[in-house]
């Protein structure tokens, strides 16, 4: 059988800086000198692995004893894996087959030449994962600006041209119709009882089709991916809390989430922006409206997060007062600990700052049992004195209220960053940060009585008095995270102490 060369080429795209598939053979006839030979040419295929048809056509053609060579115009042209690469020389050597690379002159018939080889398959695939690298992080940044990343357009918008930043890109406008079926969905998801089949069942009765789907059918994986992804939600400070306390990084300041924009989720390869764990994941505030109102798509989400078959419970477990209780002497949060004694298990309280770094006199270990039973009462016998009260709920939030939240929220957060740094601190930067923590600590409990005194209606014009009646009657029959929303709705902070504490309210 007489042999051939086999030459090879490969372009994954057309670009004006990148040689075609056409140049590179002509330039690899050049090195067959006029001898038989047989072109494989793979256009559109990356040179990350081998699976790509006319190389692997060409491998076959080895194993069958045609080729006597294989020439290509560069070395990345054929692979850019290390592994890939070893096997495929391996193969070559096996078959008594030569390897040419046009432009870099390689001899494999040398040790020196086999040693070069290799190194330069190093850095090939070193420019292949940098080139990666540098899309990953472009898609990252352009995320966290709320730029358009493409996707599937979600059901209630339609994509329009837009500019952010003097950059041309796209945001997503409502369609009317479809935004009422949105909003349906989520106002029937956020009851209780109600269940993603039941949601199905309702639309298909009555004569609700899905525009975006073949047969105009709704299922259940399609309502579930809608309840979760806060492109629908209307972004408020609610909003804003709810994704801090899931431990997401949010990439816009507690000022932004105006309640008007909807927002993109999304982790750092730029997938999983309908996950169920929302840890680590990536919030931006996007360019386009919001559909559904803040409390209804927090109802719908909580509800959804709870699903114990698909998700994890939420970060706190042990107390349902975990994020309201501070230490009467210092400010920093209560952390719960438990011991064993004799045939029980016992939870405490206790101050994190005494255990991390002994620099506060603490206030002892409070009993988890008996201080959350002292709680409950004092949130019974403070919701009783708004018997007669109904929120107007229809009433627009004083923007005084909503500035002193939004500073909250911003002092907040700089305690906590301040408090991340107390492990590694020395004596300089502890005195700073304990002088710091109390002073916004300070501001903290002036900003709460502010809200307070601003009108207690307006600061309970969202809760629902009645049915925190309702919860309390019923408390010890509650799921964990529903005790934590209750707490939320009525306590901005509990300071404790050995033999006391301070209640600040919301309402």
């Amino acid at each position: 059988m007489e042999q051939y060369d086999a030459i090879y080429g490969r372009q994954s795209v057309d670009r004006e800086d990148s040689i075609s598939i056409e140049s590179q053979i002509e330039y690899c006839q050049y090195e067959a000198r006029g001898g038989r030979y047989k072109t494989f040419a793979d256009k559109g295929y990356s040179g990350k692995n081998t699976a790509r048809p006319q190389f692997q056509e060409m491998l076959e053609a080895i194993r069958r004893g045609e080729v006597k060579r294989v020439i290509c115009y560069k070395l990345d042209r054929i692979s850019r894996s290390i592994l890939d690469f070893a096997t495929m020389m391996a193969e070559f050597q096996e078959y008594g087959v030569e390897f040419v690379s046009c432009t870099e002159k390689f001899d494999t018939s040398t040790p020196m030449g086999r040693a070069m080889l290799n190194i330069c398959i190093v850095f090939a695939q070193l420019e292949r994962e940098t080139i990666q690298m540098r899309v990953c992080d472009a898609y990252v940044s352009r995320s966290r600006k709320g730029f358009y990343m493409g996707g599937r357009i979600p059901y209630g918008y339609k994509k329009e041209p837009h500019v952010i930043d003097g950059k041309r890109t796209s945001h997503y406008v409502p369609i009317p119709e479809e935004a009422e079926i949105v909003r349906l969905i989520f106002s029937m998801y956020a009851r209780p009882q109600t269940s993603y089949g039941d949601i199905v069942r309702y639309l298909l009765e009555n004569g609700i089709v899905n525009s975006r789907s073949k047969n105009g059918a709704w299922d259940r994986c399609r309502i579930a991916e809608m309840i979760k992804n806060p492109i629908y939600v209307r972004a408020d400070l609610d909003v804003y809390r709810f994704y801090r306390d899931q431990g997401t990084n949010i990439h816009n300041s507690p000022e932004d989430f105006i309640g008007h924009f909807g927002c993109y989720l999304f982790s750092e390869k730029g997938a999983g922006r309908k996950q169920c764990h929302l840890e680590g994941q990536h919030l931006v505030l996007a360019p386009h409206e919001g559909i559904v109102a803040s409390d209804i798509w927090l109802k719908a989400r909580v509800k959804c997060l709870n699903n114990k078959q698909v998700t994890k419970p939420l970060k706190a477990s042990n107390t349902w007062l975990a994020g309201k209780i501070k230490c009467g002497k210092c400010g920093y949060a209560l952390t719960i600990r438990k011991c064993r004694l004799k045939a029980r298990t016992v939870r405490y309280f206790i101050c994190s700052r005494r255990m991390q770094t002994n620099r506060c006199e603490g206030v002892g270990g409070i009993l988890a049992d008996d201080f959350e039973a002292f709680v409950l009462q004092e949130m019974r016998e403070h919701i009783r004195q708004f018997e007669t009260l109904t929120p107007p709920l229809q009433a627009p939030e004083d923007p005084r209220v909503h500035a002193l939240n939004v500073k909250i929220e911003q002092t907040t957060e700089e305690i906590s960053k301040l408090l991340d740094k107390v492990s590694s601190a020395n004596d300089v930067l502890m005195d700073y940060i304990n002088r710091r923590v109390k002073e916004l600590d300070t501001q903290l409990t002036s900003y709460r009585e502010e809200i307070s005194q601003l009108s207690p209606i307006q600061s309970s014009r969202q809760c629902d008095v009645g049915q925190i009646r309702g919860y309390m009657e019923k408390w010890d029959m509650l799921r964990f995270e529903d005790k934590r929303a209750v707490v939320d709705q009525l306590i901005f902070v509990i300071k404790a102490a050995q033999d006391s504490a301070e209640i600040i309210w919301k309402i």
